[in-house]
């Protein structure tokens, strides 16, 4: 298989600040890869270039072999990449269900005469992939709360069913199981390889437990102060001189 994400020679910076420098990572269709690193590494200001939130000042994004850079979220998200975030954005006033519904409208038909018809069918075409969603993160006891009311770790899955409400080819999963206890965090890993088998999407995601990286991912990307220090599989990259300084200091 073919790259599906290209990131080239990345730079991004903030006034005098240099947030990332010259980063270049290339994902492979099917792929899953994590990217690992200090606070403050750029590995969120990565997933934000990637999906339209930052503009780099330098280098070049590419998915399915087009140019990504410039355009805004909601097109990077048309055109196949859905994220989650470190800090839940959830309607925390509506349903689980309804906030799974907000991940379909960009499938939803939005000519007029679809509008003025009220076409019921396709309503329940969209409700239906959002139950099977429901079903799979084991969200059914739930499924009709709000938000609000809902404990951290199932409004984690809520926010990663959303996302794949849209259907994504590539998912950027932000930190997705930071705040959950250790129990949670099986469950959480368990998911995201049933997605990636069940639904054939790619995944790239940043995460600070290295366990649960070195579970998901076959290969990873280590950032330090915005450069890439290391690239490999798991065990190399963990054992890297310079990803060993970064996490313990010389």
């Amino acid at each position: 298989m073919g790259d599906l994400l290209e990131v080239r020679n990345l730079s991004l910076s903030f006034g005098g600040i240099k947030a990332l420098e010259d980063i270049d990572v290339a994902i492979a269709e099917g792929e899953t890869r994590a990217v690992i690193g200090p606070n403050g590494s750029g590995k969120t200001s990565l997933f934000n270039c990637i999906s339209g939130i930052y503009r780099p000042t330098a280098g070049s994004i590419a998915f399915r072999g087009e140019p990504l850079l410039g355009q805004s979220p909601d097109a990077v998200t048309k055109r196949g990449i859905a994220r989650t975030f470190q800090n839940l954005r959830l309607f925390h006033s509506m349903t689980v269900l309804d906030n799974l519904m907000v991940g379909r409208h960009l499938h939803f038909q939005k000519n007029f005469l679809a509008v003025v018809l009220r076409r019921r069918g396709e309503e329940i075409r969209h409700r239906r992939r959002c139950e099977e969603i429901v079903e799979l993160l084991n969200l059914e006891p739930v499924r009709t709360s709000r938000v609000a009311d809902c404990p951290y770790g199932v409004q984690k899955r809520v926010e990663l069913g959303r996302a794949l409400a849209t259907e994504p080819k590539l998912l950027l999963l932000d930190e997705p199981v930071s705040g959950l206890t250790q129990e949670e965090k099986e469950e959480f890993a368990y998911w995201i390889h049933e997605i990636r088998g069940r639904f054939r999407i790619t995944i790239l995601l940043v995460e600070h437990d290295l366990r649960v990286a070195s579970r998901l991912a076959s290969r990873m990307v280590a950032l330090d102060h915005g450069v890439k220090i290391a690239e490999g599989t798991p065990a190399e990259v963990q054992r890297h001189p310079e990803v060993v300084k970064a996490y313990l200091g010389d």
